[in-house]
Parts: structure tokens; C-alpha cells; sequence
């Protein structure tokens, strides 16, 4: 994978670096109370509207083996416009930096890969299993419809970090070969 950077603070802040973006990236993001962002982390997914408009919903996220992992019923507005257009934007605000990753959503049916994510969503609190191509648990998000749940994984093309702490900074992540 070929990474490009294009500094895109005004103010001389200097740009921020990969390693530490993809700490994060790799990373665990918790939704608990008190554990980021402004009073924990929230991930929102933007997905593609037949009219062209977006559609905006939070969703929980594993990461694993250097991917962002999310679910969604079949049935609902995100599943439906990524069936039909998997571009999507996926954003969460961190300490130090808020994250705006554009890529796509494909959806995961391989065995092997699901029960990997099912493990991590276990590790992570949510105790989802497998069910054929899908996910199942007693319960999910309200967003999620009901289950089973497809797997998602995101293919990120575009990141860009934004400094929320000292050295600040604004920076533009080009990734070739996801």
C-alpha cells in the first residue's frame, strides 16, 4: 500500500504523522461513558441515498487486522444504499485528532473473517455469534433492525486527521492499494 500526506493546516502546524493515525485506526474505540471524543466515541457512517443526498447514522466499530468492522441489518436505509453504492464516509472524533475516513463498505461472507469480527465484537462487550453469513445476538443497536446482521468492512481510500490537541494540525492521507 502507497500512502501519500498533503498538509492542510493554515497556521504552520506541522503534518501530522501515519504511524499515529494508524495507531488509532488499529485501535479498540470504546462507546463507554467518559472514554473519548467530547465524552466518549461515537463513529457515524455516511451512506449514499438513491437521490444522491446522504444519510447520517451511528454505528459500533471493531477494528481488526487493520480494518473497521461495523454491522447492519438487511433491511435498513445504510445496508440498502450499500447494496446499491458502497462509498461511504465513515468519522469519530479522537484525542488527538478527529478522523474522516472515505473508502467504501464491502460486505464480509467468509467464514473465517466473520468469526474473527464476531470474536473482537465479543472482546469488545456485544456477544454476537455467527449465523451463516451473518451475525446474531439477543440484542443490537435499535439503528441495526433486527438480526441477523451483515458484516461490513471498510476500504478506506481517503483519511484525513484533524488535530484536536497540541501540535494540532490538519492532514490528507491518500491510500493506494487498499
Amino acid at each position: 500500500m502507497t500512502i501519500t500526506e498533503r498538509n492542510l493546516d493554515g497556521y504552520g502546524a506541522p503534518p501530522i504523522e501515519w504511524a499515529r493515525v494508524k495507531t488509532v485506526l488499529d485501535g479498540q474505540l470504546t462507546q463507554a461513558p467518559g472514554t473519548g471524543g467530547p465524552q466518549r466515541h461515537t463513529v457515524w457512517l455516511t451512506t449514499i441515498n438513491p437521490d444522491g443526498s446522504p444519510h447520517v447514522t451511528a454505528v459500533g466499530v471493531v477494528a481488526r487486522g487493520g480494518s473497521w468492522y461495523f454491522t447492519s441489518g438487511p433491511a435498513t436505509r445504510k445496508s440498502r444504499n450499500l447494496a446499491r453504492d458502497d462509498r461511504c464516509v465513515v468519522s469519530v472524533a479522537t484525542d488527538p485528532f478527529d478522523l474522516v475516513i472515505e473508502g467504501a463498505a464491502e460486505r464480509v461472507t467468509d467464514a473465517g473473517e466473520l468469526a474473527s469480527v464476531a470474536k473482537a465484537f465479543v472482546n469488545a462487550g456485544w456477544p454476537c455469534e455467527v449465523a451463516g453469513d451473518a451475525l446474531t445476538a439477543e440484542y443490537s443497536a435499535q439503528s441495526a433492525g433486527p438480526a441477523p446482521w451483515y458484516v461490513y468492512r471498510v476500504r478506506p481510500s481517503t483519511v484525513f486527521a484533524l488535530g484536536t490537541s497540541e501540535p494540532f494540525g490538519a492532514t490528507k492521507f491518500q491510500l493506494v492499494g487498499t
